[in-house]
């Protein structure tokens, strides 16, 4: 069993409300916080930064921490300043107790480290679909038809497939989905296509001479259709064990394009679309704030009114109010496409909605 870990904190007396550089601490940000099976560095800075993904700033120019992604069971950190007042995180050596009795010595693993978002943590609220460009798509196989002849197939049926397949390969089948366009351009960002099973290839194909390949459907999360394409499993679906997260670039702004749900309003722990990806530098494990502008205000000559709710002459010879853009969530990253990403809403204060903003955390 893991040792607990104590993580010491010094609070100085002051509010701490904002500390160098934009770290801002908790107003309720405890004095030190015991760390159990299963904590994340994320974890434990939420509990003292009101902004999580700044949590690098601690760790910085810190040569007792060489990877801050490897605290171990056992090390106790502690808050310090320096010569600067800037906060900074450092490990202090526990002070060994002795007993006179027998016991086992126990011995730290490499692999007992605290990480800072494990896969495993979020992997329940991740949907293995995709996104792919119309060309894309015209490259791939598919499958065009199933040894029963229905219309649809679902597990164990065999179905054929217009490729020359490696034998026992395993394929993920996916169906074409709708498209996305991005909301600022109308350019399509891709077509939003949906894992539908996964197969494995029986016999190989030739298709030279009009042979289709033979794929036995091991699994289904609906029914399988002639005309799904079939694409290596894992190609695509890879993530990464570990999310570092880190603040988005200053300069991002874009805007939500789909929920994975269909939903009108979605919140924590909904997976969403974004119309920005690798073109706009956008990587994996950025944290974005999710924002609205408040609704439109006019000016008229029976006072201040929302333009939904006024005449369209009102909204001609009224003045209009530049609105503030409120922040309501924030979300992270686990995808890049090249003019898209995937994300995962960490928090809302209220329900997200599409066309809401995105841009880097203040």
């Amino acid at each position: 069993m893991l040792k607990k870990i104590i993580l010491s904190l010094s609070l100085m007396s002051c509010s701490l409300l904002a500390i160098a550089d934009q770290i801002k601490f908790n107003d309720d940000a405890p004095k030190t916080h015991v760390v159990v099976k299963g904590d994340t560095l994320w974890d434990i800075s939420a509990l003292f930064l009101e902004q999580p993904w700044l949590w690098p700033k601690l760790w910085r120019l810190n040569p007792e921490i060489n990877n801050p992604h490897l605290i171990y069971p056992g090390d106790i950190l502690k808050l310090v300043f320096d010569d600067n007042g800037e906060p900074m995180l450092v490990v202090e050596p526990v002070k060994p107790s002795y007993k006179w009795s027998p016991k086992i010595r126990q011995e730290q693993k490499k692999d007992s480290a605290i990480t800072l978002l494990p896969l495993e943590v979020i992997a329940p609220f991740l949907r293995y679909d995709h996104l792919f460009t119309e060309d894309e798509i015209e490259g791939l196989p598919h499958i065009i038809g199933s040894d029963e002849g229905y219309k649809m197939t679902t597990k164990d049926f065999k179905v054929y497939v217009n490729a020359d397949l490696d034998v026992a390969q395993s394929y993920a089948i996916y169906d074409k989905g709708e498209e996305l366009f991005d909301p600022e351009t109308d350019d399509s960002l891709g077509f939003y296509v949906n894992l539908v099973g996964t197969g494995q290839i029986l016999k190989r194909g030739d298709i030279e001479n009009n042979v289709p390949s033979t794929m036995n459907v091991g699994s289904v999360k609906r029914e399988i259709h002639a005309g799904n394409f079939v694409v290596p499993v894992n190609e695509g679906q890879l993530l990464p064990s570990v999310f570092s997260m880190k603040s988005a670039n200053e300069s991002l702004r874009g805007a939500i394009v789909k929920a994975t749900n269909n939903g009108r309003e979605f919140g924590k722990l909904e997976v969403v679309m974004i119309n920005r990806g690798i073109e706009h530098n956008v990587t994996v494990g950025d944290v974005m704030a999710i924002k609205r502008t408040s609704p439109a205000v006019v000016d008229t000559g029976n006072g201040p009114v929302y333009s939904a709710e006024t005449s369209r002459w009102n909204k001609i010879t009224g003045g209009d109010y530049k609105m503030p853009e409120e922040s309501l969530g924030e979300l992270m990253v686990f995808k890049v496409y090249q003019n898209a990403s995937m994300a995962l809403i960490l928090h809302t204060q209220k329900p997200a909605r599409i066309n809401d903003l995105i841009t880097a955390p203040e």
